[in-house]
């Protein structure tokens, strides 16, 4: 599937739970638009590093970053963001398969995905805080300097 393709369907994924999650009307496109581009740099990092963790790391960094400098310039919460943002990431089909193949019995496969699913949610979270935490310490260091 093309890039073009997949960035829309981001976008339009992103766009339904941020409507489910009440976001701000003026808002949704802009958090719409976080998730696509953190989608994006998903699909780009796991074909440049061939690790679906890294990939989402570096994804949810992005995904950060973008919430944190959309929050500064249109002055809401970085929340608004960056959750809505973050859902094309998250791994519903490694929970998906993970409970699948523990319906089979079949616990070796079950332990696969699942350990995969959790160091992706591990990602995600490592991610948000790491971005999060670089950019109030670059609006600190800005205030420091600007004194």
């Amino acid at each position: 599937m093309s890039y073009i393709i997949q960035f829309i369907f981001a976008f339009l994924s992103t766009t339904g739970f941020a409507v489910f999650f009440n976001i701000p009307k003026d808002s949704v496109v802009k958090s719409s638009l976080c998730g696509a581009i953190g989608w994006l740099v998903y699909i780009i990092s796991t074909k440049l590093l061939s690790s679906t963790i890294g990939a989402t790391l570096i994804a949810a960094i992005t995904v950060g970053l973008t919430g944190e400098f959309m929050a500064k310039k249109y002055k809401k919460p970085a929340t608004i963001f960056t959750i809505p943002g973050i859902i094309p990431l998250v791994p519903g089909a490694g929970m998906y398969y993970t409970m699948l193949a523990v319906i089979d019995k079949n616990f070796i496969d079950a332990a696969e995905s699942g350990t995969e699913a959790i160091f992706i949610a591990i990602a995600i979270a490592v991610g948000i805080i790491v971005s999060s935490s670089f950019s109030r310490a670059l609006i600190k260091y800005k205030m420091k300097e600007s004194k």
